[in-house]
């Protein structure tokens, strides 16, 4: 694998309600130990030393204030309520990025060095980069009427978290191709036929998605702060 030079531009998808954490407010802009979770987010990317630039995507209506909260460098776009569509808005404004990451605001808690770790794979060579956790629960199949169907090997599954880590190339092209919406951008890259690479990831990597997360979220920053 040849090393990839350039600069790496990371994306924060952050225009969604996020309705499941019940806030009355997009839950990016939701504070954990004073803290909104896109600030969070993007400390971290700030942190790991292997971003170049950030790209943020919120509500048209929150441009201004995003711009008020975050350092003057990073740039705001507007984005749209479907995830995949923001994704695409932040593309645009990626420039002449070699490596793209796209990292979700509400993984908050990402330390720098995950962060890191994907940047380097991808400047190895690997086209698209994801990490993972194995799956510890019991996964089952079911049907529309609820009935199991059947039980996955749990020892084949793996978690994904971001931020997923891509040649800007690669990404531009399964964009392209597809004007579906997707869970994550790993899997329109797959459908390209393109191989994607996964590395260990880390439990404080997790999603902030229901109140549980968030006490969770709030415990783990305050025993940090203690």
């Amino acid at each position: 694998m040849s090393s990839l030079l350039g600069p790496v531009v990371a994306l924060v998808p952050a225009a969604g309600q996020g309705l499941r954490l019940m806030r009355g407010e997009p839950k990016a802009f939701v504070k954990v130990g004073g803290m909104s979770l896109l600030q969070r987010s993007v400390d971290g990317l700030t942190s790991s030393g292997a971003v170049d630039r950030i790209v943020v995507v919120v509500p048209p209506d929150l441009i201004e204030h995003t711009r008020d909260l975050l350092d003057p460098e990073v740039v705001v776009v507007a984005g749209a309520s479907e995830r995949t569509e923001s994704v695409r808005l932040g593309l645009a404004a990626a420039g002449d990025a070699a490596i793209v990451l796209v990292h979700d605001a509400a993984r908050a808690l990402t330390p720098p060095s995950l962060v890191a770790r994907v940047v380097a794979e991808v400047r190895a060579g690997r086209g698209a980069v994801v990490p993972a956790l194995p799956v510890t629960d019991t996964v089952k199949t079911v049907d529309i009427m609820g009935a199991v169907v059947g039980t996955p090997d749990r020892s084949a599954l793996r978690a994904i978290q971001t931020p997923q880590g891509f040649r800007a190339d690669v990404l531009a092209r399964a964009y392209a191709a597809s004007s579906d919406i997707a869970t994550d951008d790993a899997g329109l890259v797959e459908r390209l036929g393109e191989s994607v690479h996964t590395i260990v990831g880390d439990p404080l990597a997790f999603k902030i998605t229901s109140p549980h997360d968030l006490l969770l979220a709030e415990a783990l920053v305050g025993g940090e702060e203690s």
